[in-house]
């Protein structure tokens, strides 16, 4: 068999599940040429939160961090997370939109897009899909995993193929909880191995203690790319450490090939910045540790951490075991969809309500209304009528795909932005964050215009010295 493939998380997912996407560009920069020399099959270090947190926290340009990430990986490729019609915001956005920010994306430096969709539902990760291969990226799709009574092995192997068949230049099993048990990760990998012609990348969370297992069944049973994280940014709620599993293959016939020696001076870069991001408290020693009981919950790790800051912020911690046991009721109230982004926010948003109005539905925030009347997509299982009443109505939910309820919007997003939007990047970034976007473009362009000034006006001062 041929050796595993590894792609490198510790620029986006590693930070990313650990300390909130914080890490700047400028703590990125200087290793970039390091990791490199690696042998990665790609780093992840664009999209999920990357954009967002650029932006809004770290007032920094995402465009600028992909173009110089890209001038230094001269080896590597560079990959990102994608949330289909959804992109890197929060709502659908119109096609054009989607093609625009791809075909930007790859002109800035990406290769491989990894694309998903929070509820599976294929015709929502189309666009992003054609337009990927369009521009010339590969096209990876991603199953966003979960446990339910109807996400069955075989439920994943027809949305695979499905997938393939639409154009998927690789698959990817994306387990963003650490759910997936190593015994299904075996049966499912071989199963995938089995019926398609595309190659399977698996991605997992260390959160339930399970990731390393899964991830060495996963490889037995022929998976050929696994994504891992530098260990200084690996465990928890990350990915297992590169570094451990580079060891662990070492000699057998799937081993990575990989330089110890390199990943030691990774690691040992990376590790000042931990150090300084645990001492500020943005990486909160909990993400660290290990949480079996989330097997049963199925949260992305970092929602836990939301979930107790909310209920900190009505005085009722107390409610919070009773929360998690309520999870699982609306999840399944809602036709058991996947718990990721978006999905996972609103179904613990809606547990929140549920617990402290004391009466089920009571409270419903718009979010959930719109997943129920169809305009996120189809659910996995129909919701049943009793709940869609006491959600929506008497309303008639939408069964289209919801992007095609949206007209053409960046010519509109281009003339709205005009006085602070100087190029195309700079509208979709608009587009996806529009308060956020306006205030963060109005003061990087007002400094460059100072700094532009007070250059000219040190020249001048200059030349008249020289003159006298």
């Amino acid at each position: 068999m041929e050796k595993i493939k590894v792609m490198e998380t510790c620029l986006r997912d590693g930070h990313q599940s650990l300390i909130a996407t914080r890490m700047t560009t400028a703590e990125m920069l200087p290793i970039i040429e390091t990791l490199d020399k690696v042998g990665y099959h790609s780093l992840e270090m664009w999209g999920g939160a990357t954009f967002d947190a650029a932006v809004r926290f770290l007032k920094e340009d995402p465009w600028e961090r992909l173009r110089e990430i890209r001038k230094r990986a001269k080896n590597t490729k560079l990959q990102m997370l994608l949330r289909g019609q959804n992109l890197l915001g929060y709502r659908h956005y119109a096609d054009d939109i989607v093609e625009k920010f791809v075909k930007k994306s790859i002109e800035n430096g990406i290769d491989i897009i990894r694309i998903f969709d929070a509820l599976n539902d294929v015709r929502n990760l189309k666009a992003a899909c054609e337009a990927t291969k369009k521009y010339g990226g590969h096209a990876q799709l991603a199953l966003s995993y979960t446990i339910s009574p109807v996400h069955t092995i075989e439920y994943y192997k027809n949305l695979a193929l499905e997938m393939e068949k639409i154009g998927a230049d690789s698959i990817a099993i994306k387990d963003m909880s650490g759910i997936l048990l190593p015994e299904v990760a075996y049966e499912l990998v071989k199963e995938l191995k089995s019926v398609l012609k595309v190659p399977v990348e698996v991605h997992t969370h260390a959160t339930a203690g399970l990731a390393s297992m899964t991830y060495i069944k996963a490889i037995e049973a022929g998976a050929d790319i696994i994504d891992t994280a530098i260990s200084p940014f690996a465990g928890g709620t990350s990915q297992p450490a590169t570094e451990s599993i580079v060891r662990a293959l070492a000699g057998t016939d799937r081993e990575t090939g990989f330089d110890l020696e390199i990943l030691k001076e990774i690691a040992e870069y990376f590790k000042p910045i931990r150090a300084k991001y645990l001492q500020n408290g943005t990486l909160n020693p909990q993400a660290l540790m290990t949480e079996p009981s989330i097997v049963e919950y199925q949260l992305p790790g970092g929602m836990l951490s939301n979930l107790l800051s909310q209920l900190k912020a009505q005085k009722a911690e107390h409610k919070y075991e009773e929360v998690l046991k309520e999870i699982p009721r609306v999840r399944a109230d809602l036709g058991y969809p996947p718990l990721v982004t978006p999905l996972s926010q609103m179904v613990g948003t809606q547990a929140v309500f549920n617990v402290l109005t004391g009466s089920r539905y009571k409270m419903v925030p718009n979010e959930i209304k719109d997943y129920v009347k169809g305009l996120y997509g189809k659910s996995p299982v129909p919701i049943a009528d009793d709940i869609k009443e006491k959600i929506i109505g008497k309303q008639e939910a939408f069964t289209g795909r919801p992007a095609d309820l949206i007209a053409p919007e960046f010519e509109k997003l281009k003339e709205e932005s005009k006085d602070f939007a100087r190029t195309e990047e700079d509208v979709l970034t608009y587009a996806l964050f529009p308060q956020v976007a306006k205030e963060y473009l109005t003061g990087k362009y007002m400094n460059e215009k100072k700094e532009n000034e007070n250059v000219a006006e040190a020249r001048v001062v200059k030349e008249i010295n020289v003159f006298f």
